[in-house]
C-alpha cells in the first residue's frame, strides 16, 4: 500500500507592486514608518515582535507580526521568524520591537535574540540591517546606529 504525504506549498503574493514599497534609508525613518503602523492601544501595554521585510533595494515588502507578550517581554521564535523571511524571499530584514515602560536600553536578552537571529542569517545570505525599539511616545533606539550589531 502506498503512503500519503501532505503536500506542502511556498507561496508569496503581493498586493502592492514593487514600485510602491517604501524604501528605508535611515534608522529615523524606519523608526517613523513603524510607529505610524503600530497598534497606539497597546503599545504601552505589550510587548510585541515585528520584522520587517526587505528586498535588495531596503524597500518594504512587509511587515510580519512575530508574537505578542505582557509588559516586560515577549517570546521570539527564530525558526517562526525565518520561516517567513525565507517564504516572501527576502534579503534584508530590520528586526522591532517595543517597550511598554519607555525606557529605550535594550535588555541583555534583546542583545541575545538579535545575535542569535543575525547569526541564523548568515546561514541563509539575510542581511540583519538593523533592530529598532520602540517607546509609546514615538523614541527610539537603533541597534546598527549604537553599533551593537
Amino acid at each position: 500500500m502506498r503512503k500519503q504525504v501532505n503536500e506542502i506549498k511556498i507561496t508569496y503574493k503581493d498586493c502592492l507592486k514593487s514600485n510602491k514599497w517604501i524604501k528605508l534609508e535611515s534608522s529615523y525613518s524606519t523608526a517613523q514608518f513603524l510607529f505610524k503602523d503600530w497598534d497606539k492601544s497597546t503599545i504601552e501595554a505589550q510587548e510585541c515582535f515585528k520584522v520587517l521585510l526587505l528586498n535588495n533595494a531596503n524597500k518594504v515588502k512587509g511587515i510580519f507580526h512575530i508574537s505578542t507578550g505582557g509588559i516586560t517581554g515577549t517570546l521570539v521564535d527564530v525558526r517562526l521568524l525565518f520561516a517567513v523571511v525565507l517564504k516572501s524571499l527576502s534579503v534584508g530584514i530590520i528586526l522591532v520591537h517595543n517597550h511598554p515602560s519607555g525606557t529605550l536600553k535594550p535588555s541583555q536578552a534583546d542583545k541575545d535574540i538579535t545575535h542569535k537571529i543575525k547569526m541564523a542569517a548568515t546561514l541563509f545570505d539575510v542581511t540583519v540591517l538593523d533592530h529598532i525599539i520602540l517607546a509609546p511616545n514615538g523614541s527610539y533606539f537603533s541597534f546598527a546606529d549604537q553599533g551593537l550589531l
